[in-house]
């Protein structure tokens, strides 16, 4: 198996992006014959689709994992949802600042993850990791990048792709960060495997 972990260059005004730092840590604590392929993605609408679509040509994976910063956060955030709307609060770190704009052109409204949440959220919690499985991605810079990437998937036999949205580092340290990246990677191939199956664990909410 392959597997694609991307993270996000700083922005906003931030110095750092937890995003990344923490997955490009991920390369020294890998085992295994899986091959991992590690990227950074810029905080650009344009620049962040193309960057993934060229991620997924070249080393074709057969999972992707995408993680960026919301800094509210105090858990990790498995995204459910990706929603073909970009609606920036802010320019991205081109500039560019759509409003109501589609993310892809006549896609459809909608894509669900298609890893493996509950076993993920399962796993997370187990190891002692504060972990929810959330419905909105945002309308910014990540959300594009999730909605993309289930699109490009889509038509990919097998293929396993999702968001985790992460803490800052003073919320959550990036070595914690790091292994809970590690630990959706790790059951997702075990979901794959068919090694692990999804539990009926509820993590819905009523708002």
């Amino acid at each position: 198996m392959r597997v694609l972990v991307t993270g996000f260059e700083p922005f906003g005004g931030h110095v750092l992006n937890a995003s990344w730092d923490a997955v490009r840590a991920l390369p020294a604590r890998w085992e295994g014959p899986d091959e991992l392929v590690t990227a950074r993605l810029p905080v650009t609408f344009a620049g962040a689709v193309d960057a993934v679509s060229r991620l997924l040509d070249a080393h074709a994976p057969d999972v992707v994992v995408c993680a960026g910063l919301a800094e509210r956060a105090d858990a990790v955030r498995l995204e459910r949802v990706a929603i073909n709307v970009a609606d920036a609060r802010i320019p991205d770190n081109a500039g560019a600042r759509p409003v109501d704009e589609p993310v892809v052109a006549g896609g459809p409204a909608a894509y669900l993850s298609t890893l493996p949440l509950k076993v993920a959220l399962a796993a997370l919690r187990d190891a002692g990791i504060r972990a929810v499985v959330s419905n909105t991605a945002g309308t910014y810079v990540c959300n594009a990048t999730f909605y993309a990437v289930e699109h490009l998937t889509a038509a990919r036999d097998g293929t396993r792709a999702g968001f985790v949205h992460v803490p800052r580092a003073d919320a959550l340290p990036v070595e914690v960060t790091a292994r809970a990246l590690e630990i959706v990677v790790r059951t997702t191939l075990d979901h794959l495997a068919g090694r692990v199956a999804e539990p009926a664990l509820a993590a819905g909410t009523e708002h």
